[in-house]
């Protein structure tokens, strides 16, 4: 299977994205989907019930990680397939997948950015029902996602489904931490025309940025680091998504019937919940019963976008 050719820009990151997750194949699932996990898995119920809905016959997780979500779509008449960036991601999937009786040429190394690997090696290349595509979306560089649409809108159907999973940029106005410190000096303030027209102005506008920025707590969340000596979640391209924006996105990428459902409620600024931890965690799980529901815009720092080939 033959890849497209990349930018050295692209190469670099996701040679660092794979490093990050090699140590990741044997303990990625227990770690945020098993008993002891931070949060509840609670999209892997939301997808599973979408996928249900569709009731594909052949479905292909992009980006599958460890089989996180094939795992449980595993179905006597369904064919699923799977690739991911990873080689220890693809070990683990097949190694899962092997005990539920998937072929282990169902799951291949490949990236989302190269359209060939929207194809099962060794197979006539054919239309899937459903395509997947969760933890992948935070991992792109700057400026790819057209491109990410347009692998997933050729490998399928018309009529055809995919679910696409994104960490929420606009959560950033909740957070109150250095995420919100971000969004608002890098995308909302017009910083640079502020101190253009600033004039006389020029010390009353650098007051007013330091009191904006002190009014968030930059040490939070703390950096996520490697395991060994690889580099952390947060130490590779680990970026959010306006849900507005990616929506529109999907509808310029010859997509219909877009929807977004909004996941991982936060009922307090995460850097609250300790006050009142098992509040918090009730009152959070009761929101994510209603992924429609507009607070999601602000409350949730995760979302799906749900759209159909045209």
């Amino acid at each position: 299977m033959s890849e497209e050719p990349r930018s050295n820009g692209v190469e670099s990151v996701e040679q660092a994205v794979k490093r990050c997750y090699s140590t990741w194949g044997e303990s990625y699932y227990r770690e945020y989907y098993g008993k002891d996990a931070p949060y509840p898995p609670v999209h892997l119920q939301l997808i599973t019930s979408l996928v249900e809905s569709i009731s594909p016959r052949r479905l292909l997780d992009a980006g599958c990680g460890p089989a996180s979500m094939l795992r449980h779509l595993v179905k006597p008449a369904r064919e699923v397939y799977g690739f991911d960036l990873t080689p220890e991601m693809v070990d683990e999937a097949r190694r899962i997948l092997g005990e539920l009786e998937v072929a282990p040429q169902r799951i291949w190394q490949g990236s989302v950015l190269d359209a060939a690997a929207f194809a099962c090696p060794g197979e006539t290349p054919a239309p899937f029902d459903a395509v997947l595509c969760v933890g992948v979306a935070p991992h792109l560089p700057e400026g790819e996602e057209c491109t990410l649409l347009r692998n997933l809108h050729q490998a399928l159907r018309p009529g055809g489904t995919v679910i696409l999973e994104a960490r929420n940029e606009l959560f950033s106005l909740f957070t109150l931490n250095r995420y919100s410190h971000e969004l608002f000096l890098q995308r909302l303030v017009p910083v640079s025309e502020l101190r253009a027209r600033a004039g006389e102005e020029g010390a009353g506008v650098d007051n007013a940025l330091a009191q904006l920025s002190s009014m968030f707590r930059t040490d939070l969340p703390p950096i996520r680091k490697g395991k060994q000596d690889e580099p952390g979640y947060d130490e590779v391209v680990s970026r959010l998504h306006n849900p507005l924006v990616l929506a529109r996105q999907f509808a310029n990428s010859g997509f219909t019937d877009v929807r977004t459902l909004f996941y991982h409620f936060h009922s307090l600024p995460p850097m609250l919940s300790q006050h009142a931890p098992r509040v918090f965690l009730e009152t959070s799980l009761q929101m994510e019963h209603d992924p429609l529901d507009w607070r999601g815009y602000f409350m949730a720092s995760a979302f799906l976008v749900v759209a159909t080939r045209a």
